[in-house]
């Protein structure tokens, strides 16, 4: 109760309360590891971290160029290893990919894809995530 006074105190809502709350705990050791590889001009949108903690893919998109950029990068850097950042266009079957043997990170690889969905993903060694259909726009 004393949370929710202080809260009252402040002005605050509940929604505004639980909006913080969400941010605030949004895998926040994910969001640190982006260090502005696609570029400047860039803004991250969204993000997919593999199960194991290996690292996580990001995907980033450039409003005055109607650019988005993918990356992958590992949590802990460290020999070379397979690795890959690829993209394309939702419905479409060609993959934009950076595919080699990487200590750090895989990528960016860039797709212009302004008013459309878009597929991405990463590969860490013999894990592969991503995602489909997404941010669309």
């Amino acid at each position: 109760m004393l949370i929710l006074r202080k809260v009252a105190s402040l002005g605050l809502t509940t929604a505004a309360v639980v909006a913080a709350a969400v941010v605030g705990t949004a895998t926040p050791a994910s969001a640190a590891l982006y260090g502005g590889q696609c570029g400047s001009g860039y803004n991250l949108v969204n993000l997919r971290d593999f199960p194991d903690m290996r690292g996580t893919i990001y995907l980033t998109y450039n409003a005055s160029t109607g650019k988005n950029c993918v990356v992958t990068i590992r949590e802990n850097p460290g020999g070379a290893t397979l690795m890959e950042a690829y993209i394309r266009r939702t419905g479409t079957t060609t993959w934009i990919k950076d595919r080699g043997n990487f200590t750090t990170y895989a990528g960016p690889v860039y797709l212009s894809a302004a008013g459309s969905c878009v597929d991405w993903g990463g590969t860490i060694g013999t894990a592969s995530v991503g995602r489909n259909g997404t941010n669309c726009g």
